[in-house]
């Protein structure tokens, strides 16, 4: 049986600032704190360390990645297309506090970042990390690709439409006038950007992803 392995949790911005030796304690710092900064380390000491770190410097950073798939699996996949970008999106609850951004693949450098929205869904993120990302390529006259790890997403850009379950009201009102300009955007915008699904599997968490938890 797999032992889950112990993590620490360094809240840089919460309730309360320090490591944590429990999720839940972690979750209590950040629930409801406008702006939070966390993220998990495997030890207490790299826990520690970071705190007197930059939160930027640690988000979307993570431990090297090894592939369980066999290598004729991977073979097959091949290596990532590094002219793209990646986008993803966080939420702490489900829904909760959520934030989205979008990176350069290779280099893992932040071309955009939005949030967190008090309330919101990691679907609702992804969507709109998309369309942020076909926008900003748009912008650019890029040929670059987006590479995304959430099949919802992908399934609701082409569709047009944000088909989210999560109902509307004052305290989610900003993030749905942004989904609503996102729709539009899709309605109103032709794009020639291929947007593909990023290998996870293959290639480990995509680069865009906030390493949190």
């Amino acid at each position: 049986m797999n032992k889950k392995k112990k993590k620490y949790y360094t809240v840089w911005k919460g309730h309360h600032t320090g490591v944590f030796e429990s999720w839940d304690d972690c979750k209590a710092q950040i629930k409801d704190f406008q702006g939070a900064q966390y993220k998990s380390f495997a030890t207490f000491d790299a826990a520690k360390k970071a705190l007197k770190g930059n939160y930027k410097d640690y988000i979307g950073k993570s431990k090297k990645f090894t592939s369980e798939l066999s290598e004729v699996q991977l073979k097959k996949i091949g290596q990532p297309n590094y002219k793209s970008i990646s986008v993803d999106a966080a939420s702490s609850g489900n829904p909760g506090k959520m934030e989205y951004r979008g990176v350069e693949t290779k280099s893992k450098k932040q071309l955009f970042i939005q949030g967190p929205f008090e309330e919101g869904t990691n679907n609702i993120g992804e969507f709109l990390a998309i369309v942020h990302g076909l926008a900003f390529l748009k912008k650019k006259n890029s040929d670059f690709i987006i590479y995304t790890d959430s099949k919802t997403a992908m399934s609701w850009v082409r569709k047009k439409t944000c088909n989210t379950k999560l109902e509307r009201n004052a305290k989610n009102k900003t993030l749905f006038e942004l989904v609503d300009r996102a729709v539009d955007w899709l309605k109103n915008n032709t794009y020639n950007t291929t947007i593909v699904k990023w290998e996870t599997k293959a290639w480990g968490e995509i680069p865009a992803d906030f390493g949190r938890k």
